[in-house]
């Protein structure tokens, strides 16, 4: 294997000086992909600046609920059990991501669900800037069958020992970006860094969960003891789609918007305002979408791409939230 990495790295080369000075490889398992689901396991892989391990960590968390896909992740409620809280690990969690930037696979949906625990355990991870290694290998155009955790590592030679174990998975990923890493180096490719924002809002406390351990405790949180599944399909939008937002105008119900990138207020919760209003929420961008949300305007990803190229009009978290204070109702209601 590390005649197969040395083969596909090339020669050392002057290193890009805007490059990060250390990296922290994340994976989390969860009890499903909503924003009400838990992690269940973490496991970090610290890098140094060039790729290098540095050491890794790993801990399960007892989700003090269903486990969900136990056939994927293996951890039953039995052996969670006796697992510590997310509270109870967050600050060794935390030291651990400190001053690094975070790199998953999909890196998104990792960030997402830490951010949400953070925020259950009043707490806010200390990350800035995060690295998405299925985005780093569109960039360096990999010649890869799909994006899979799996294909990334088969590519650089990197054994799979024990798929969707936390530790494993982010020992492969460490592995595998270490080589990625040094292709990009090589040409002062800029690194596909995406910011990274805690939320600023949860819901009420009214869905807090007690503790069963003295001195464990959970801020507010919205979570339900439900068993896995999918995201969840919104209604149809009951209104005609009134066309683009103009400039300085109003919202107006049937209007298709689009989200791209981290939000302050929780991405779900912010969906539900948008559909509560009357708005269509679209899961991606095309010519007849009436405006984009996002605080990365510039960022690379598909809906950013979109937008730019059909002329989108693009607004940020913020307005958005002030205009969905007064959204006009569509022609013919009155309300």
């Amino acid at each position: 294997m590390l005649d197969n990495l040395a083969a596909q790295t090339p020669p050392p080369s002057p290193w890009p000086p805007a490059y990060p000075d250390g990296y922290a490889v994340v994976d989390v398992e969860t009890t499903g992909l909503g924003r009400d689901d838990r992690i269940v396991s973490a496991a970090v892989y610290r890098l140094s600046a060039r790729g290098e391990v540095q050491d890794h960590w790993y801990s399960p968390v007892n989700p003090l609920r269903d486990p969900g896909p136990v056939w994927i992740h293996g951890l039953t409620s039995a052996m969670l059990a006796d697992a510590p809280l997310f509270p109870e690990i967050a600050d060794q969690l935390a030291e651990r991501l400190a001053g690094r930037v975070l790199v998953a696979h999909n890196a998104v949906f990792d960030w997402s669900m830490l951010a949400r625990e953070y925020a259950r355990a009043r707490s806010v991870a200390p990350v800035e800037q995060r690295l998405c290694t299925i985005v780093l290998a569109k960039e360096l155009r990999l010649p890869l069958a799909n994006h899979k955790l799996e294909s990334l590592a088969a590519y650089y030679g990197v054994e799979q020992r024990r798929a969707h174990h936390a530790l494993d998975d982010a020992r492969v990923l460490a592995e595998a970006f270490r080589p990625s890493l040094h292709l990009a180096a090589a040409t002062s490719l800029p690194l596909p860094l995406h910011t990274c924002r805690p939320l600023t809002e949860w819901v009420d406390g009214s869905d807090t969960v007690p503790s069963p351990r003295p001195g464990a405790s959970y801020g507010p949180g919205s979570y339900r003891a439900t068993g896995w599944r999918p995201a969840r399909k919104r209604p149809a939008c009951p209104y005609p789609n009134p066309g683009r937002l103009a400039p300085d105008g109003a919202l107006v119900q049937g209007m298709r918007v689009a989200f791209s990138g981290d939000t302050g207020i929780d991405r779900e919760l912010l969906e539900d305002r948008a559909t509560d209003a009357g708005l269509h929420v679209a899961s991606s961008v095309s010519r007849l979408t009436s405006l984009l949300v996002t605080n990365d305007p510039d960022s690379p990803t598909s809906k950013a791409v979109k937008a730019r190229q059909f002329a989108t009009p693009v607004i940020d978290e913020a307005r958005f939230t002030e205009l969905l204070k007064a959204v006009t109702p569509a022609a013919g209601v009155h309300g």
